[in-house]
């Protein structure tokens, strides 16, 4: 952080841990959430991020740590891209600026960059499993610690929380879930009463004379607990007419709430209530998504996730045309003739390029929300009544329906059509994000065809293919951002593979999508210092080609290139193929080993892991010269 913005703040820059927090008076609080809001807007006007969600859970944030005892007490964020108000309140002010920067702070909660981050979140819906594990482990072993969840309402439209929720009865741990709630109404309330309840059960003394009478009453010889009970019983009836009863008190939970999410002294009274009771609590916010940025509030989602912008205007520094949005403008032009394509998103309509489509066919568009498991089911339902379903959705969310491919899409040869968004490394947002493992999974799965195209004429004649010519489960991989340039004498064949350089090489790079562009590069590279090859790109990388096997046949070296996980990828698969066809040369497989990718610009990742041009022309070269060499001594010995 620069010296003239910490100059510029009184507070959170002595922010070191929680327990700095702890000793600011009240009325110093509302300025610390100025501080963090401004703190918030510069550094993600620069680095890019999630703003929106995180300028709208500052106070609560505050009021957590100053009524909790992180990392004593476990705080999970579900999701994660809520928790940058946590990382500055927990000892990373100075360290904020490398938000999402190589070798800088993750924007998600990391166990390895801070003891406070509990639980790694980066997908959405897991908050409750994990913190419900956390408490009943507590519980076992006799730890007084409070395990605290905080979920978005998004959330909620995953099953994942309903299944949490499902085994919350059984439990007697001290769990608080929090509900930060910026979008829908959950509980129905009656009037100004409904309003004045909710304040009073925010406090503690509520849950004291609560938790006292139950006590007495139950000590009364004979007509005690009947008694209790009974008070109990006629208490719930009144409430149920003034609240309606809600879904989380049918799932074990004392729900407590609506309250205002803002109110940091209403929002710290309702904490420490909480922890009076003996019971999980359900604590249900309301917020608003954005709050004090007005670019944010007027524009929530477009703030959500945001690469850099300008401060004043709110706009985006770099935009244009890219993989999501031609494929959005593909499919409009698609379904407007014919009436059977559909779309549906998992509650990602804008990043995957959906919002036209929405917008102009909406009885053909669903959104089922943060869901892809009942998307990739609900799908095939469509399917099997006559519909052309496309299902757009992130490489990294697909992996959660892997079964539902399985078993409701090719073991039912259900006829799908998956556009799958953020193939191969996405940058910024890390190891949870990136798209590695969709070929390496969907290789595993019998019946599926993928392609992977590098321009955005092939991502429209791949779409094509997969509506009309295609059985089955279909996926078309694409990457971030916008296409890269080819060489000006290359001719795309759209078939299912292509071919480009010398047609009489002995050395052949193999690749598909985006590497094809740093391929040909290195390609030219290696032509100047004398070593001819060609460069083959496979267009649809499942199943490979007969074709492509045969025309490298003749190869003494190949070099497979891979913006993904190297096992189980297509890179293996190619080289097993080979093998069955009894060929015998060199053959370097480049790709991503056994491991994740930590957070980093596309460049830097492609350039770690020898897939971009410098890096491919380096791998080719050193292995010639070592090839060079042993001839050389075999030739001296002989």
């Amino acid at each position: 952080m620069d010296e003239s913005k910490s100059e510029a703040l009184n507070y959170l820059p002595n922010i070191h841990c929680p327990a700095d927090v702890k000793q600011l008076p009240q009325e110093a609080l509302p300025e610390l959430a100025k501080e963090i809001r401004q703190t918030l807007i510069d550094t993600v006007s620069k680095t890019g991020g999630h703003l929106a969600s995180n300028l709208g859970v500052v106070e609560l944030t505050i009021a957590l740590h100053k009524t909790f005892n992180s990392p004593y007490d476990k705080i999970v964020w579900d999701v994660g891209h809520q928790a940058y108000v946590h990382k500055l309140l927990t000892g990373r002010y100075h360290e904020f600026s490398t938000l999402r920067t190589e070798n800088g702070i993750s924007g998600f909660p990391r166990p390895c960059e801070s003891e406070h981050d509990v639980f790694a979140g980066g997908h959405s819906s897991t908050a409750l499993s994990a913190a419900l594990g956390i408490a009943q482990a507590n519980q076992i072993k006799g730890n007084k610690n409070y395990t605290i969840a905080v979920i978005g309402d998004g959330a909620f439209t995953g099953g994942m929380v309903y299944e949490a929720m499902n085994n919350v009865a059984n439990s007697s741990s001290r769990l608080i879930v929090i509900l930060n709630n910026n979008e829908m109404s959950i509980s129905r309330n009656v009037g100004k009463l409904a309003e004045y309840l909710a304040v009073i059960k925010s406090r503690p003394q509520y849950f004291r004379l609560k938790a006292t009478t139950d006590k007495v009453l139950k000590k009364i010889p004979i007509i005690g607990r009947p008694l209790a009970s009974r008070i109990v019983r006629i208490k719930t009836f009144f409430k149920n007419q003034i609240y309606s009863s809600t879904i989380f008190e049918h799932f074990g939970f004392r729900y407590m709430g609506p309250i205002d999410g803002h109110n940091i002294p209403v929002l710290c009274d309702a904490l420490q209530s909480a922890k009076e009771s003996n019971y999980p609590i359900f604590l249900h916010l309301r917020t608003i998504k954005g709050k004090g940025y007005e670019h944010a509030e007027k524009d929530p989602c477009g703030f959500h996730g945001i690469s850099r912008f300008d401060i004043n205007s709110g706009e985006p520094i770099t935009s244009g045309p890219n993989f999501s949005k031609e494929f959005g403008d593909y499919l409009v032009e698609a379904a407007a003739k014919d009436r059977r394509i559909c779309a549906i998103t998992a509650a990602m309509t804008s990043g995957t390029g959906l919002s036209a489509f929405a917008e102009h066919f909406p009885e053909r568009f669903f959104d089922v929300g943060i869901a892809e498991q009942h998307a990739v089911t609900f799908s095939c339902g469509l399917a099997k009544a006559g519909m052309l379903p496309v299902f757009a959705v992130y490489s990294a969310f697909l992996q959660r329906a892997y079964d539902q491919i399985v078993h409701d899409g090719t073991l039912q040869e259900q006829k799908i059509i998956l556009a799958v968004d953020r193939a191969g490394f996405v940058g910024d947002d890390g190891e949870m994000h990136h798209g590695l493992l969709d070929v390496p999974f969907l290789n595993t799965i019998p019946g599926v065809t993928v392609y992977s195209p590098s321009t955005y004429a092939e991502m429209r004649n791949a779409f094509y293919k997969s509506l009309y010519h295609q059985k089955g489960v279909v996926a078309v991989r694409y990457y971030r951002g916008k296409e890269l340039p080819l060489p000006g004498d290359f001719s795309p064949s759209f078939r299912a593979f292509d071919l480009y350089g010398s047609e009489d090489a002995h050395v052949f790079l193999v690749t598909y999508g985006r590497l094809f562009s740093y391929a040909c590069e290195a390609q030219k590279r290696l032509a100047e210092e004398g070593i001819s090859c060609a460069v083959l790109k496979l267009n649809r990388i499942k199943p490979i080609s007969q074709k492509a096997i045969d025309a490298v046949q003749t190869a003494e070296q190949i070099f497979f290139f891979e913006e993904g996980e190297q096992l189980g990828g297509a890179g293996e698969h190619f080289l097993s193929l080979l093998n069955s066809h009894g060929w015998q040369g060199g053959y370097t497989l480049t790709a991503v080993p056994d491991s994740y990718a930590a957070h980093a610009s596309v460049e830097r990742l492609l350039e770690r892991f020898s897939l971009d041009a410098e890096g491919m022309h380096r791998v080719v070269r050193e292995k010639m010269q070592i090839k060079q060499k042993k001839t050389f001594k075999g030739i001296l010995y002989d």
